[in-house]
């Protein structure tokens, strides 16, 4: 059980570093972007656009916020995070977004607001940047375990740029895999992983007692195994996780199976943890405290 929470918290850790690998590597396509447009200037015959380029793409606010980020800079620092020999694939991306409708657009738009700014570059990010066999490449060759989690880190990247304001201050930790708020500490969220860790394995054989009981002409090897998990998990929630309201186990746990498991996965797991909540009721075994927990 010890060994397996240290790798757990491990593989949480490379998540972590997945996800400032994937912003680092955009930041420098966006200097690249910028090197080669200043380098454009120094030709023998530049054209008049290359003399005169349109700067929108440089003053992106949202790329500015990031830049100046305290704590960008030093998690990349921290991770040993380098693109000196990865300059070859960093110029494919840049030219495919460079030829991109979506650059041209966003260039000549008439539009310079925040939001613009932001938006433009979800749309990047999700199609020229992170998709990039070039990055994704990099990432199995650092580590093959970030396979599965590339998905996973780069839907932390795009939250981060929607999350970003005109104001956010560049001493302020970027919204990310953990709850960084002042009035938080990281290390209950540590806690909190390796409490519901151990409740479901310790009740696991408990747990899958309940859900056989309430499967009909179907044998519990027959159900996929990441639902028959993620079942777990939520019970472990409901049982032994007082200040977590029945509601959110449930919505959460629905918008997990979308993610990691079959098409049909969220309406088998809320039909099976609707059924199964009403029996711990029954038996009088839920009791959530505090504000708004009681259901």
């Amino acid at each position: 059980m010890e060994n397996a929470e240290k790798q757990l918290l491990t593989s949480i850790d490379k998540l972590t570093e997945l996800y400032f690998i994937q912003l680092s590597f955009f930041l420098e396509v966006m200097d690249f972007y910028i090197r080669r447009m200043e380098e454009a200037k120094t030709k023998f015959y530049p054209t008049y656009e290359e003399l005169n380029p349109v700067s929108k793409f440089i003053t992106n606010k949202v790329v500015g916020i990031l830049r100046e980020n305290e704590d960008l800079i030093a998690e990349v620092k921290k991770y040993k995070i380098s693109w000196t020999e990865e300059q070859d694939n960093v110029r494919k991306v840049h030219q495919r977004l460079r030829e991109a409708k979506e650059h041209r657009d966003y260039l000549y738009s008439g539009d310079n607001s925040f939001r613009e700014d932001q938006e433009f570059l979800v749309r990047i990010l999700k199609k020229y940047i992170l998709r990039s066999p070039e990055l994704q490449n990099f990432c199995e060759e650092r580590s093959i375990h970030w396979v599965d989690d590339f998905e996973v880190a780069a839907a932390f990247v795009l939250k981060t740029i929607r999350l970003l304001t005109p104001e956010f201050p560049s001493t302020t930790a970027l919204p990310s895999l953990f709850t960084k708020d002042p009035e938080f500490d990281v290390k209950e969220e540590h806690q909190f992983i390796v409490e519901l860790f151990r409740k479901t394995i310790i009740h696991s054989d408990e747990f899958e007692e309940r859900i056989k009981g309430r499967l009909k002409n179907w044998e519990l090897d027959r159900i996929a195994l990441t639902d028959i998990i993620l079942i777990k998990m939520a019970l472990a929630e409901f049982l032994f996780f007082p200040t977590i309201p029945v509601k959110v186990t449930l919505n959460e746990y629905i918008e997990l199976s979308k993610h990691f498991s079959t098409a049909k996965s969220k309406l088998f797991i809320n039909g099976i943890l609707d059924k199964l909540v009403s029996d711990l009721i029954e038996e009088d075994r839920i009791h959530k405290s505090g504000r708004g927990l009681i259901n």
